[in-house]
């Protein structure tokens, strides 16, 4: 029987068969859809950290198709991050919106750009799939992050949020598809692609991936 814990593991499986390129544009569609979300959020419920993340998703998107000067951009936000205040080991003592669900997975896609290794691009996924979770039993951010870091399954969801696991899961199923069918075109992105495929590539991959229905 197909179960959404199955399904996550199969993502898993074929991030780690795919090539870095194909990972830097998994991650950066999930978080794209994660930030396009928050983004729409009443402007009261927006975190500032979140919405400042925009720029680098944007230079993770232009890397991931071919501009190689977006490295340096994403290389420097990430750097910035990493000695702000909202890097720490603090728990609840210290800034938690880098933890925001869309802030967090921005920060993997940016960390698969940089070093095109799975395990970000899968903590990217699952980050997505505990959103869907979190509808039903809220977890507390030490909670999300150990079971991210750790690989560990969630707890079972209520029945009901079930459909919309699997729905998230086959989603992110289709996108591995759909950045498949362009592998050989991004294969070699992080050494740069003509303007051209570039522009393509953009409307053929960075538009179905950014849906988020």
């Amino acid at each position: 029987m197909e179960t959404w814990q199955s399904l996550s593991e199969t993502v898993a499986r074929r991030l780690a068969a795919a090539s870095s390129s194909e990972r830097m544009v998994f991650a950066a569609g999930v978080a794209e859809r994660l930030l396009g979300a928050h983004e729409a959020l009443p402007e009261n419920e927006q975190a500032f950290f979140t919405l400042s993340l925009r720029p680098l998703l944007d230079s993770v998107w232009e890397g991931a198709l071919g501009d190689t000067t977006a490295f340096k951009a994403v290389n420097r936000a990430v750097a910035g991050y990493m000695l702000s205040e909202y890097c720490h080991n603090d728990g609840q003592d210290g800034p938690d919106d880098a933890d925001e669900d869309a802030a967090a997975t921005v920060l993997y896609a940016a960390q698969t750009y940089l070093h095109g290794v799975a395990e970000f691009a899968v903590w990217a996924g699952r980050r997505a799939v505990e959103v869907v979770h979190r509808r039903a039993e809220p977890h507390s951010p030490e909670q999300t992050l150990a079971h991210i870091h750790d690989g560990a399954d969630l707890p079972d969801p209520e029945d009901t949020l079930v459909p919309d696991l699997l729905a998230e899961v086959r989603r992110q199923l289709r996108d591995l598809d759909l950045i498949a069918g362009r592998a050989d075109d991004i294969r070699y992105s992080q050494l740069g692609l003509p303007i051209d495929l570039s522009i393509r590539l953009r409307v053929e991959l960075r538009g179905p991936l950014s849906l988020r229905g």
